[in-house]
């Protein structure tokens, strides 16, 4: 299993380095791609570094897409490259995980209707689908988390998702959860 991951300037840090430590953890391979080179950092200002190119991004090297929120999720909505990608992903009905305010870019693109989803409360349009007061949504294929303090719950959706409930018991025994 391998997950590509974009990050942007502002990128909410727990919600993407607490995500992917979880899935790693579990053997789930994740690449990160950056939307303008290959460095960036988070909304609080902690770099990454060693960014693939998002030019280079082949989407059927990956099993699932991971968006985190943040206020990157701007630069991700306006990037042609991104949207494509995301446009691929969902018309392979390959897995998409978005949490905070990436689910509004795929509420945006029409993706949301009729699903159920969940996202960073203030920023639920009327997307089309069913909005959840939860942590995490999954709906088939597709999963969403609410804000930061979901980013435990997120990996483990996707854990489940990816590599099923006994594999998500064993990590979320192995850290104590």
């Amino acid at each position: 299993m391998k997950c590509c991951t974009l990050l942007g300037h502002g990128f909410e840090e727990l919600e993407a380095i607490g995500t992917l430590a979880l899935i790693k953890r579990s053997g789930i391979e994740a690449d990160l791609y950056g939307l303008s080179g290959e460095t960036t950092s988070g909304k609080h200002d902690i770099p990454i570094c060693g960014l693939l190119s998002l030019n280079d991004l082949n989407p059927d090297d990956y099993d699932l897409l991971l968006l985190p929120g943040g206020p990157h999720y701007v630069l991700i909505e306006q990037n042609e490259t991104a949207r494509q990608l995301i446009r691929t992903f969902f018309e392979q009905n390959k897995p998409v995980a978005a949490i905070c305010a990436s689910p509004t870019i795929l509420g945006r693109m029409g993706y949301l209707k009729g699903r159920k989803y969940t996202c960073f409360t203030s920023m639920d349009e009327d997307f089309g689908g069913t909005y959840l007061d939860q942590y995490v949504v999954t709906d088939g294929s597709l999963i969403t988390g609410r804000s930061a303090a979901a980013a435990i719950d997120f990996g483990f959706a996707i854990i489940e998702l990816l590599q099923g409930t006994a594999q998500k018991q064993r990590i979320q025994k192995e850290i104590y959860y």
